[in-house]
């Protein structure tokens, strides 16, 4: 599997793997605004024949405060069933994270997740080391309550990883 940056002609295919997997769903145009605003933060799973198998859509807070330091949020993430458990998950996550500090220096990303959503929940906390900081009820169109879920980045490492 090939994880690259997505690309305005792959929103179909996005849209495509949202619309097979997810319950939360959203329109081309929402698509379009993300690739538009924030090109270098979503990625694409293709696989060898180059169809899209699992994508992240991401972006960056759009209107933050004065006096904080800029956060990035995933707005949806998705792979294909027949492709899970193979790390692209994992590894859409960690090329948008490392896009949105190196192009935006976000010093760390949230997201939102169905509180039922025991495979996901486990991805984010036990693998990619995000925590829990709210639980906000009634959060998707459906009433579920999702876990606002953060992941700090260290700006410490960060910073002697580059030197």
């Amino acid at each position: 599997m090939d994880i690259r940056q997505a690309t305005i002609d792959d929103l179909i295919g996005m849209q495509n793997a949202n619309l097979l997997n997810l319950p939360e769903n959203y329109t081309f145009k929402y698509y379009l605004y993300h690739a538009l605003t924030w090109p270098e933060l979503s990625y694409v799973a293709v696989d060898p024949r180059g169809r899209i198998v699992g994508y992240i859509l991401a972006k960056m807070e759009d209107e933050p405060s004065p006096n904080t330091e800029p956060s990035g949020h995933v707005t949806s993430i998705s792979v294909l069933r027949p492709y899970r458990r193979l790390g692209l998950a994992n590894k859409l996550m960690k090329q948008s994270q490392e896009a949105m500090v190196a192009h935006y220096k976000a010093s760390h990303i949230t997201l939102h997740v169905r509180k039922s959503n025991r495979a996901a929940i486990s991805l984010y906390r036990d693998t990619l080391g995000f925590e829990v900081h709210a639980m906000e009820k009634g959060y998707y169109a459906d009433g579920e309550d999702a876990y606002g879920m953060r992941y700090l980045f260290n700006k410490k490492s960060e910073v002697e990883s580059t030197a």
